[in-house]
């Protein structure tokens, strides 16, 4: 998708709040500082509307990005971040649950992971939420430009192991400085949304 028109339309805690214009959303998810803004930012052609920041944690809302007036991207908090307070993250973990489980317009997820590290038990943990919940997940490894190209396989087939993932069909590595991998995101995100290949 060409990306022109991007907006931040709202940031929501409760369902009350999502947008009501019925347009197919995909939502991110990852580790608190894995790279999810700066993804959201290469897919959109932005250098920094989605906001990196350097304290994890801060994303506390559901945001929703407008794409063009077709879809919404909608960044969810980081999980497994420590110096949350254990409430604020039985909070969060309520909101997201209560997103990710109930809204009818959400086709897909986008689950990213440190392409330089083996899969956190939070990573496998939410991953085998997702499949439980039987939702379309895309596992999408950041930061591959940090390790040798060489070295992609292995640290593909790790994530395929530690995720007990069939194949490797959806798994894509990358690279927000080299914008490795976005075709490919936007290939998949295209298909769950519109259901065009």
């Amino acid at each position: 998708m060409e990306v022109n028109h991007v907006e931040l339309v709202m940031s929501a805690v409760d369902p009350v709040q999502y947008p009501t214009t019925g347009y197919p959303e995909i939502a991110f998810v990852g580790r608190s500082n894995v790279g999810k803004s700066s993804l959201t930012n290469v897919l959109i052609n932005r250098r920094s509307y989605a906001r990196t920041s350097s304290q994890p944690g801060k994303t506390q809302t559901l945001n929703f990005y407008n794409v063009e007036d077709q879809l919404y991207f909608v960044d969810v908090p980081g999980y497994g971040y420590a110096k949350v307070s254990k409430s604020e993250r039985e909070k969060w973990g309520q909101m997201i649950e209560t997103y990710l489980t109930q809204r009818d317009q959400l086709r897909g997820v986008v689950s990213l992971i440190d392409a330089r590290h083996a899969p956190t038990a939070d990573d496998i943990q939410m991953y085998q939420w997702l499949a439980y919940y039987d939702l379309p997940t895309l596992i999408v490894a950041t930061k591959s430009d940090k390790i040798a190209r060489g070295k992609w396989n292995q640290a593909i087939s790790q994530i395929k192991k530690s995720m007990g993932l069939q194949n490797t069909n959806n798994i894509i590595m990358f690279s927000a400085p080299k914008k490795i991998g976005k075709d490919a995101v936007w290939n998949w995100i295209e298909e769950q949304a519109f259901g065009e290949e």
